[in-house]
């Protein structure tokens, strides 16, 4: 077996014996164990949440005090204590809103594992993806605290510059995270930025058309 093989059996295996919905829990545990972005009693917003792996993540680290709100097209079915989700378009003008009654008010830390229906074409896939992208950091103006943090996904590509010059521009820290649990061969890469502060003139999602899906 090689070895990115035997990882990715690995991380499968022990996202069923601790009850996560996605062996993509782990990315996010590495990284918050990592930087501490996420903490208890923490609001959290997730964009691209199903199957929820990551919802269950957060309801752990938050605790009872702790808010956790999912977003995503396809339903999320969680039991999980402080877990509430939204079954929408992170392009839907409603979802700021939405998210904000759901939430409580601002948030903590807002995550990103979204990902645009693959069509095959690489370029278009890349696009669309730095679009979604770009759009949860145009969220972040009306959801996200001052000096909050987040974690985003992001395809490496021809507009991966732009994507990381947005997360600069709204955020005083921002670095590049290779999760253990990714497969070695992806093209993605994922972002944890700290500091928020907003003010982000220019950025916007250039309106991702693909539905976003989760990455497993």
């Amino acid at each position: 077996m090689r070895l990115h093989e035997a990882r990715r059996d690995l991380y499968r295996r022990l996202a069923r014996e601790q009850g996560f919905k996605s062996r993509a829990a782990f990315k996010l545990i590495e990284a918050n164990e990592k930087y501490g972005f996420i903490q208890e009693g923490d609001a959290v917003v997730d964009f691209g949440a199903a199957p929820g792996g990551w919802l269950q993540v957060c309801s752990r680290v938050v605790g009872p005090s702790g808010r956790v709100v999912g977003v995503d097209l396809h339903e999320i079915r969680l039991k999980e204590r402080g877990v509430v989700t939204l079954t929408m378009d992170v392009n839907d003008p409603r979802v700021a809103d939405k998210v904000l009654q759901a939430a409580g008010g601002k948030a903590d830390v807002v995550l990103s594992d979204l990902a645009p229906s693959v069509s095959g074409v690489w370029e278009l896939d890349q696009t669309r993806q730095a679009d979604l992208t770009l759009r949860v950091i145009e969220l972040a103006g009306p959801l996200l605290k001052d000096g909050g943090s987040a974690f985003m996904k992001l395809f490496e590509g021809e507009r991966s510059p732009e994507v990381r010059d947005a997360m600069r521009r709204g955020f005083e820290t921002v670095r590049a995270v290779k999760p253990a649990a990714s497969r070695s061969a992806s093209s993605e890469l994922y972002y944890y930025c700290g500091g928020w502060r907003g003010g982000l003139s220019g950025v916007s999602s250039k309106a991702a058309l693909s539905e976003a899906t989760p990455s497993l």
